[in-house]
This record gives C-alpha cells, structure tokens and sequence, in this order.
C-alpha cells in the first residue's frame, strides 16, 4: 500500500493508551533532544573534498534552541512521521512500505537505516519531530534532528551507540543515505553539545576537543552577542555544492581562501580562552570577509543591508552561521550598546532579534510512562 500523506488539519487522533510496552498495558514513550550550533570559525573545512585531502578545523558552540524527537509505539503496526512544525504526517499502513520521497523524506532515510543498521525488524513506531528553528536557519537544524531521532532510537532499542557514534551515524543518514550535502559539524556539535575545536580528517575521522572556557569569559561573550534572524530561509545544500565543486576542480584561490577559514578557527580559540574580545572580533570579522569567497550566494544585498545596520548601531562585528545566504547572523557588540543594535536590527521589518544562550549539554534522551 502506498504512503498516505495527511494534509493539514488531518492529525491523527490521540490514542496514547493503545501504545503498550507488553507491561501491565502501560504507555512507552521515548523523547529526545540535541541542541542546535552557532557555527563561530573554520565553518567549510569540514566539507569534502577539503577536510580529506588538507585536514578542516571548526570552531562551534551550542545554544538553547533544540530539535525533539518521540517515538512511540503504533498500535496497528503502521509507520508514521509527523512534523507538527511543518503541518506534515507521512503514514505507512504497512512498514514494507516506508521509503524516502516523500516530504518527510529524511525522517524515512532515518528508520530505514536504523532498522537495517540493528536488525530491528520493520516495527511499528510514529516518530515526531519539532524544530525550534526553521529549515534554511543556518543552526544546522536539519544535522541536529537526525541526531536527536538517532538518540531517541537508542533509548527505545537500547542501541549500543557511544557519541562519536551517534554523530557518525547521523552524518551517514543524512549525507549518504538521503543525499543531502554538507559538512559533519552540525552532527558533532549537537551530540556533543558545548564549545568544541572539531578536527576533521580523512576517511571521517573526527576528533572533538572541549574547550574549558572561564566562566567569566563565557558570561562576557554571551552578554555581547546579538542573534538577529533574517526572515530568509536558504537551501544550504547549494552553496555547499558549489563551494565544493570549486575544491575539487583544484580552484587555488578558493583552495587559499578555505586554508584562511581554518587559520581563523585556531585564531579564534586563541581568542576565547584568552577572553581577549578585541581579538575576537577582528577574527570573526575576517573570518566573514574571507567565509564570502567562498562560493556564489554566501552573501546577498539583504545580508549585507543587515551588517550595514547592525555595524552603523555599534555592532563590532558578525557573520553569518553556517552555509550563508540568509538564514541567522551573529553580532557581537559592547554589551551597552546592545539595546542600540537590538533596536536598529528590529527596524528592519525583515526579521528579527531573538535571545539565546550557551549550552554545554549535548543530545540527551529519555522514557516516559
């Protein structure tokens, strides 16, 4: 039987107490989350062909926005994803039937392999997803959502899985299986949650170094960012391709420009842990300026209409987190001239303003009864 996709306002009807664990007929359900990154230095040298051939470094952190997962037991044995977020349910009356083309694609890429991965037979589960952000943010929401469903699938089927493999794993899902371009530091990040120096090697080796960070330095750069969100949403996936097809095509200055990309995340954690902010800023401001060579679409006249802004209320510097093109720009500012810049960005009519903080906690998943 095909899938039946449900429109919006055709959400199933609740019938919890049909979800059993085989015990005493009590409701199972496991709920996830990982938390989504700001990417700060280095962002693309985690992207092949690069990291392979020259090695990538990446400087991130994570921050109090999420991506939740549950999965719960079906009572007819169908299969089902939902993603409230996006007025979406896929429903598969017969598990055979589960595949990736839908709308909910990656959430039938995510059960396929984990099912074949663990031997898990085809079981009947619905997988909910919800996304604090909205595809095309630039916090590697997409990355952090397969994370959160592989960290829920571990709780439910007590899956043997350390974090460099839950992050591995989420990688393959989404970059081999379903096909979606891209670096691997979303799915560290969000697994491992905090400040990182992430080296990237060859053949998808990884190695993720915390960075112990004073607390009052942290208190001091938390108190200076200003997170402001553009409105635009932006395919990632395509300029991540083309900055690719510019490495592999033996490009020399996009070449020297991503080798600038990685000096900047060393810079950049000199910075940190020195608490220098005058440093800080120059590095993030040179890291952007570099970051815009690198492939078409980086940057647009709304972008920078919005540096424009920010820097002309007192912003000292920003860049855009991850691929570019929209998404959320990162500002860094004297936090006394914070309420200016808030102000000026809020003017804009186009997006807006939104507080975060920073996490340590990376995904974590839990029962409910």
């Amino acid at each position: 039987m095909p899938a039946h996709t449900v429109t919006t306002g055709q959400w199933p009807s609740s019938d919890s107490g049909a979800y059993t664990n085989g015990v005493g007929g009590r409701t199972r359900r496991v709920r996830s989350r990982a938390p989504l990154r700001l990417g700060l230095a280095g962002g693309g040298t985690d992207v092949s062909p690069y990291c392979d051939l020259y090695g990538g470094l990446v400087l991130n952190t994570t921050i109090d926005r999420y991506c939740y997962a549950t999965l719960e037991e079906t009572s007819d044995g169908s299969v089902e994803f939902v993603a409230p977020d996006l007025e979406s349910v896929v429903r598969y009356a017969s598990p055979d039937t589960v595949g990736s083309d839908t709308s909910l694609g990656l959430h039938g890429a995510i059960y396929e392999r984990l099912c074949r991965e663990f031997s898990l037979g085809r079981p009947g589960i619905r997988m909910t997803t919800v996304s604090d952000a909205p595809p095309g943010s630039g916090l590697g929401s997409s990355s952090t959502l397969v994370v959160a469903a592989v960290e829920a699938f571990r709780e439910f089927f007590s899956l043997p899985l350390g974090e460099y493999d839950v992050a591995r794993l989420a990688f393959e899902i989404e970059r081999w299986d379903y096909g979606q371009a891209g670096g691997s530091q979303d799915q560290y990040a969000a697994t491992f949650g905090g400040f990182n120096m992430m080296e990237f090697g060859p053949e998808g080796k990884v190695i993720v170094n915390p960075l112990r960070i004073k607390e009052a330095i942290l208190r001091e750069l938390e108190a200076s960012v200003v997170l402001y969100y553009t409105g635009v949403s932006r395919v990632s996936a395509k300029i991540i391709e083309r900055q690719t097809a510019h490495i592999s095509s033996g490009d020399a200055s996009q070449v020297e420009a991503t080798h600038e990309m990685k000096e900047e995340a060393i810079a950049m954690k000199e910075a940190l842990l020195r608490g220098n902010f005058s440093q800080l800023c120059d590095v993030l401001n040179r890291g952007w300026a570099v970051k815009k060579k690198l492939a078409e679409g980086i940057t647009n006249s709304q972008v920078e209409h919005c540096f424009e802004v920010a820097r002309g209320a007192g912003a000292l510097a920003g860049k855009v987190s991850g691929a570019g093109g929209g998404g959320y720009v990162m500002f860094l500012t004297d936090p006394v001239r914070r309420p200016a810049v808030v102000r000026a960005l809020n003017l804009l009519n186009e997006g807006s303003v939104e507080p975060t903080h920073f996490v340590s906690e990376g995904a974590v998943a839990w029962s409910l009864r």
